[in-house]
């Protein structure tokens, strides 16, 4: 009982937030927004993540970086799963970004039962949703009815996400412009919990000596972890090779991405950054030490993350392929 009066109070803490602060998001948003028209949706998303998740344990954490890719550019509206010259997709920053196939087998399977009904800007954030509950995080109920955008274009892309050599203040500023928080940028970094990350993705905090061999340069990143990164992307390693977000529980959502933080075990240097300053530092090391507060924060931030710059009406449409916006 108390597990669902906690949650009914997050719902109504929520949606007083979409009030005060998208007055538009209002209108267009809601709990069971395919009750009536498309009321197995969310199943069908569900087992269509499941399934491609239990074949490749991978899936969850591309699911997840490709909510938070498409939902820092033109908001959350699916405007990365666009193909073509051009597109959001095609810019080398979304080169590495993966799971559009199990967002397209969804949308295929919801087209069969439910045509032209369920957008996929939807999708990726029940996908995105079900990929974090699958791997042992927080169920989350999301509001729907988001519409999928007309705009894809490559030039929006490298203004709205975050690099990994960014510092606390640059990534505050980008949280910002979407309404997010200081708290916000500190729980949601926690889904590096999960998922993977190419070898160039951290190359900078290493340099190559003369010998043509490694070398540490970032004095924050743990001696034995850096050597086990060398040891996994040595100079000149594939640009396909990828190591886990989190070297300890890699397909596991918990709170030991803030447990690795605090060891100088984060991965990337945006991770490790978090405890250098005292706004963000604080969060860390209480989520470190608390997984169902890390959990509880992380729903509101996640449903928060999933409601920026949603369209409605005819800013947007219900595309038939998530790949090809309507003609």
């Amino acid at each position: 009982m108390a597990e669902t009066a906690s949650y009914i109070n997050t719902c109504k803490s929520f949606l007083v937030f979409l009030a005060l602060s998208f007055p538009a998001t209002t209108l267009a948003l809601s709990f069971g927004f395919y009750a009536a028209t498309c009321p197995a949706a969310e199943l069908m998303v569900r087992n269509t993540v499941r399934s491609a998740s239990s074949v490749d344990p991978t899936v969850p954490g591309k699911l997840l970086r490709l909510l938070f890719h498409d939902c820092f550019v033109e908001g959350c509206d699916a405007s990365v799963l666009v193909e073509g010259n051009g597109t959001e997709r095609s810019d080398p920053a979304n080169k590495s970004l993966g799971g559009f196939e199990v967002i397209d087998s969804a949308k295929r399977t919801l087209e069969i039962f439910c045509p032209g009904t369920v957008s996929c800007a939807d999708i990726v954030v029940l996908a995105a949703r079900d990929a974090v509950e699958f791997t042992g995080g927080p169920s989350v109920q999301v509001p729907t009815g988001r519409r999928d955008g007309k705009i894809s274009a490559a030039s929006n892309v490298r203004p709205n996400i975050a690099d990994t050599s960014f510092s606390v203040n640059q990534m505050m500023n980008l949280f910002s412009s979407k309404g997010l928080s200081v708290d916000d940028l500190v729980i949601l970094s926690g889904a590096h919990t999960i998922g993977t990350s190419h070898c160039s993705a951290f190359s900078d905090r290493f340099r190559r000596n003369p010998n043509g061999q490694l070398t540490l340069i970032d004095a924050s990143l743990d001696g034995a972890y850096a050597d086990e990164l060398m040891r996994r992307c040595p100079a000149g390693a594939s640009t396909a090779a990828t190591v886990e977000n989190d070297p300890a529980t890699s397909s596991v959502f918990d709170n030991q991405y803030y447990r690795n933080i605090l060891s100088h075990r984060g991965l990337l240097q945006s991770d490790s950054v978090l405890i250098s300053d005292g706004r963000t530092r604080a969060r860390v090391e209480s989520f470190a030490n608390d997984e169902i507060g890390f959990f509880e924060n992380w729903a509101q931030s996640f449903l928060k993350l999933s409601s920026v710059g949603v369209k409605s009406g005819d800013e947007g449409e219900i595309r038939l392929s998530c790949s090809t916006p309507n003609v």
